[in-house]
């Protein structure tokens, strides 16, 4: 898409949640089992076709990319929806797509495309996303390579978005990429209790699993670049609820009266929101960086998505911190949002984990 037309794009969304994903809609969906709104999702499938994005039209997709993506993934970060975009319309069709299998895409990304299906990437141990908590066995060849027909799994996954809500499964292991179903004999599934109510999180464990290899590439080089798509995706998502608390804040202090003036009027309270919109639009320039670089999968990806991972996690928790100072009271109560962006953005401080900065070649 041009600029324009991602403009226009960005605004049919933020249309559509503006009316659909309301605060009180968001504390239902956080409150049920789903853990979102299944309407939303549709609407947002049948109508905007956000899960097609990056799904190629020969396997039932827009054939957009990357960026379009990432731009819904900032918009759905602005209300907290928890609808699924980011574990299976982001990660899981992405992962399908590294795979490089052309009978997975087929199978699998269609349902994926049109919503109908949502996938779990199953690939962070106890410790984070730098190890697999599944191992595979399976054939083996003289050189002790998996066969490409299958296996068995057998470990836990950790910190799986909508682990409990989605039925396939997607599980990287050090051993390449497999697909299995969330009713596959030997599967437990436990929702994991979480610091962000808006998003659901669960461990499951394999027990001798039966699953389908997907694809034949280097496991090591398929971590590294859905790492580098996970904080990209992140980024985005920080940098359009860090703007949402920004425009929260400035509309209150506008309202605010004290003394007989509005709050933000205070030359004081200007500055912190004058540093706020700094950091604001700081991170949304490092995201939107990263976004394309992962598009592209250009050379200075690993930098760029690094970077954009540490500016825009810093840029939330501070916007976050500051939305709930000049809010005061009404701020760290149940019935105000600000607490929720909060949470999410020191959740999002530790989810898909941080790493160190990636050595470029000069």
């Amino acid at each position: 898409m041009s600029s324009n037309e991602l403009l226009e794009f960005r605004t049919s969304v933020r249309a559509l949640l503006s009316k659909h994903a309301t605060p009180a809609a968001l504390r239902t969906a956080m409150d049920s089992e789903l853990g979102y709104d299944p309407a939303l999702w549709r609407m947002l499938c049948e109508q905007v076709g956000v899960a097609a994005l990056a799904v190629p039209e020969e396997s039932g997709g827009a054939g957009a990319g990357l960026v379009e993506s990432l731009l819904v993934v900032g918009e759905l970060g602005r209300t907290l929806a928890g609808v699924p975009m980011l574990g299976s319309a982001v990660l899981g069709v992405q992962a399908v797509l590294l795979a490089g299998d052309e009978q997975a895409c087929a199978r699998l990304l269609p349902d994926l495309a049109d919503g109908s299906r949502t996938a779990a990437l199953c690939w962070a141990d106890a410790e984070g996303w730098d190890t697999a908590g599944v191992s595979a066995a399976g054939n083996a060849s003289a050189a002790g390579d998996l066969s490409a027909a299958g296996g068995t799994l057998s470990g836990t996954a950790h910190y799986v978005l909508h682990g409990a809500q989605s039925d396939l499964l997607l599980v990287l292991t050090d051993n390449g990429l497999f697909e299995t179903t969330a009713g596959a004999p030997g599967v437990t599934i436990t929702p994991t209790p979480a610091l962000d109510p808006t998003r659901k999180l669960a461990t499951i464990t394999f027990a001798d699993t039966p699953a389908t290899r997907l694809g034949t590439g280097d496991p090591a080089e398929l971590r590294t670049r859905l790492r580098e798509i996970a904080w990209a995706a992140l980024a985005a998502e920080q940098v359009g609820a860090a703007r949402h608390c920004l425009e929260m804040t400035v509309e209150y202090t506008a309202s605010r009266v004290q003394f007989g003036r509005a709050i933000g009027s205070f030359q004081a309270l200007k500055h912190r929101m004058a540093d706020m919109y700094v950091l604001v639009e700081s991170a949304e320039s490092t995201a939107l960086a990263a976004a394309q670089a992962v598009a592209e999968n250009s050379a200075s990806a690993p930098e760029d998505t690094w970077v954009a991972r540490k500016h825009c996690t810093e840029a939330f928790s501070t916007v976050a911190a500051e939305t709930i100072q000049l809010h005061g009271g009404i701020a760290i109560t149940w019935e105000h949002d600000a607490h929720l962006y909060f949470k999410r953005a020191h959740a999002t401080s530790e989810l898909f984990g941080t790493g160190p900065r990636p050595v470029v070649a000069a």
